[in-house]
């Protein structure tokens, strides 16, 4: 899956505030995410991460 730094991605699960959306901080064998709702970052592991990951939007588009 092609996630690059400045994504936001749309996770199928909300965060508890109730946001979907997140914005990747850094990606690697862990991705750094960054709630949009609350600001709460977060590192996850890319399998688990991958796995939730409903939509990517890249400057606005959907990818």
């Amino acid at each position: 899956m092609d996630v690059q730094p400045n994504d936001i991605l749309t996770m199928k699960k909300p965060h508890p505030c109730g946001a979907r959306r997140w914005k990747v901080l850094r990606t690697g064998m862990d991705f750094k995410l960054k709630c949009e709702g609350c600001g709460h970052e977060v590192m996850l592991p890319r399998a688990k991460a991958e796995k939730n990951i409903r939509t990517i939007e890249r400057e606005g588009k959907i990818v």
